[in-house]
């Protein structure tokens, strides 16, 4: 299971930061551009490091509002989902120590 989760990731990754190098290759010569919907699809769907990857390496849709803040939405909501599941499905010293680690940060 968690080597099927890894190859999605991976493959997920890799294909936002392709899709974000070929918009960027298009805004430089002027051809028609990826939706900005499909961008933020893709991030949605775990892409989110392959996108900010491609951001820094490309300084690619680095100052476009409002692409920028709902990328870090996006960000946010799967860090949440991400720690929920982890308290919620994880084993219970995994749990541990991240309410341990949430308490320190006055989070919890």
């Amino acid at each position: 299971m968690l080597t099927l989760l890894a190859l999605y990731l991976l493959a997920i990754n890799a294909l936002t930061f392709g899709v974000f190098a070929g918009d960027k290759r298009r805004a430089a010569s002027g051809d028609r551009r990826v939706p900005e919907k499909t961008l933020l699809g893709l991030a949605a769907l775990g892409g989110t490091p392959g996108a900010f990857a491609a951001r820094r390496l490309f300084r690619h849709k680095t100052r476009k509002e409002p692409f920028r803040t709902w990328l870090w939405l996006i960000t946010l909501a799967q860090v949440v989902l991400i720690v929920g599941a982890i308290l919620w499905l994880g084993d219970p010293e995994t749990a541990a120590a991240v309410r341990a680690r949430l308490a320190a940060l006055r989070i919890s």
